[in-house]
């Protein structure tokens, strides 16, 4: 026998969480509005924030390159999705600007107005402000503001902060930093009801933006999960790193534009090698450059003459003392599209600065490399010196050209990577060494991306090589030691080197 249900049981009801209408804020958005592109990029978003609504005093930072969609996700369908689950969720949204705070606000609650009725929720009429405003029958509902804004009697289910930082100028400004930093730490995590996620989104400029501040050990960066999707693929797979929408090293992001690779290439080339590393490939530098500057001394005047065979000549070298004309190679094991690259740097010393002339970078296998070797010799005949470490190929191609090639030096690297950079860093801050510009050494812009960024560049063969060269030319004369000609007999050098 069926009975009507008790006043009780017609209360509860009142208060329990809805059934899920939509499994995803994905889905979500996709009902509401079918022009809606979910990107490959935007599945791993909704995977993330289900994740932090999911999960306790979930800590998630999101970053990518900008116009992906990563703002309508976070900031406007996200929330509207998770007031349709817990409808008494307090919510705070947060930007750079009170302004486009209120502008996902007032997205959001135009959302809910417009459609009410698939979406179960709606807005309580006298409390509707784009910037403030609940739901009708429940708790909930979304309050804005302005990075540095007070958020007192304001308690916070879910914080969400979106773009921390306008641009390239407030994230160089130490200022900005600091004033970012001080309210995330003073102002918004005081407000965050027990349990409640907090989620920034973001594009990176800086070390020292918000994101980079929270990720600090000191500040508890082992809390945070972090979704980094940088524009182009460059992980390391033999180094066991993966990408996380699973794309081949060199492969570009699909975007809800449709961009191209050509695209791609012209936004990376346009956009420089520094700021490319930071706002589309997610790894800001250190401002001030860390183990090298971001800022070297750059010359657009040829040293040298080239002839129609395209051999060069650098007067000087061979008939002053202070002129010093060598080569330096750092090779790989392979000429794949996910081994490292093969690079070999000319250099030359007049005095006590020292001047990148030419530099070939590619990914190459033996026989390549051996060619490599051949040509920019033939190139460049009065380098003397040519510095080859021993490593990976090194010593088949040492053994392959002693008996052609006069000169080649096996090297034998003393400690680690980032040991021998520190070793002649100082020079390069006390601007003793000297870039090409890009119309005289094209590929110059991966030397400085891979420096700005060192160790933490994707690669750093450019930095291998440059290392090896500066010690012999700049360091040894110092020093007076570990100077790689020093195990050699200059008798011998021709028949066993």
């Amino acid at each position: 026998m069926l009975t009507a249900p008790s006043i009780w049981e017609l209360t509860a009801r009142k208060f329990e969480t809805p059934a899920p209408r939509w499994e995803t804020p994905g889905d979500m958005a996709r009902a509401l509005d079918p022009r809606t592109v979910q990107t490959p990029l935007m599945d791993l978003f909704d995977e993330a924030l289900l994740w932090a609504f999911n999960t306790p005093d979930a800590r998630l930072l999101l970053t990518c390159p900008p116009q992906q969609g990563k703002s309508q996700r976070v900031s406007r369908r996200f929330p509207a999705w998770v007031l349709t689950q817990r409808p008494d969720t307090r919510i705070t949204i947060a930007s750079y600007e009170t302004g486009v705070a209120r502008r996902w606000g007032r997205a959001i609650r135009d959302d809910i107005t417009q459609n009410q009725d698939q979406l179960g929720i709606s807005v309580r009429p006298d409390v509707s402000a784009q910037g403030e405003w609940l739901l009708d029958g429940h708790d909930g509902g979304v309050f804005t503001a302005g990075i540095g804004s007070a958020l007192t009697g304001r308690p916070s289910d879910l914080m969400i902060v979106d773009d921390p930082t306008k641009g390239r100028q407030d994230a160089d400004s130490k200022t900005y930093q600091e004033r970012n930093w001080d309210w995330w730490r003073e102002v918004a995590m005081t407000r965050l009801a027990p349990g409640a996620p907090a989620i920034i989104v973001m594009t990176r400029w800086s070390e020292n933006d918000l994101g980079g501040m929270v990720l600090r050990p000191e500040n508890g960066g082992e809390d945070w999960r972090v979704l980094n999707v940088p524009a182009q693929a460059d992980h390391n797979p033999e180094a066991g790193e993966t990408d996380p929408l699973g794309r081949e090293p060199g492969e570009w992001l699909q975007t809800t534009r449709g961009m191209t690779p050509e695209q791609w290439e012209r936004r990376k080339r346009d956009t420089g090698p520094w700021s490319w590393a930071a706002v589309y490939q997610g790894r800001p530098a250190p401002a001030e450059g860390g183990i090298f500057p971001r800022d070297w001394p750059t010359y657009d005047q040829k040293f040298w003459t080239q002839n129609v065979n395209g051999v060069c000549h650098v007067p000087g070298v061979g008939t002053r003392p202070d002129h010093e004309l060598i080569m330096s190679w750092d090779l790989s094991f392979k000429g794949t599209a996910t081994s490292d690259f093969t690079v070999g740097q000319v250099w030359l010393r007049i005095g006590s600065n020292a001047y990148l002339l030419d530099m070939v970078r590619g990914r190459m296998d033996f026989n390549q490399q051996v060619q490599a070797v051949q040509a920019l010799t033939a190139k460049w005949p009065q380098a003397g010196a040519k510095l080859i470490e021993e490593a990976a190929n090194g010593a088949a191609v040492i053994n392959m050209l002693k008996g052609t090639i006069p000169g080649i030096i096996p090297v034998r690297p003393d400690g680690g990577k980032v040991t021998r950079a520190h070793a002649v860093s100082p020079f390069v801050h006390a601007r003793n060494v000297h870039l090409p510009n890009a119309a005289l050494v094209p590929n110059v812009a991966d030397l400085r991306a891979e420096a700005i960024d060192f160790p933490n560049s994707a690669h750093d063969d450019t930095i291998d090589a440059l290392t090896q060269a500066l010690n012999q030319l700049l360091l040894n004369p110092i020093t007076g030691h570990g100077n790689p000609l020093d195990d050699v007999d200059p008798g011998d050098w021709r028949d066993d080197y």
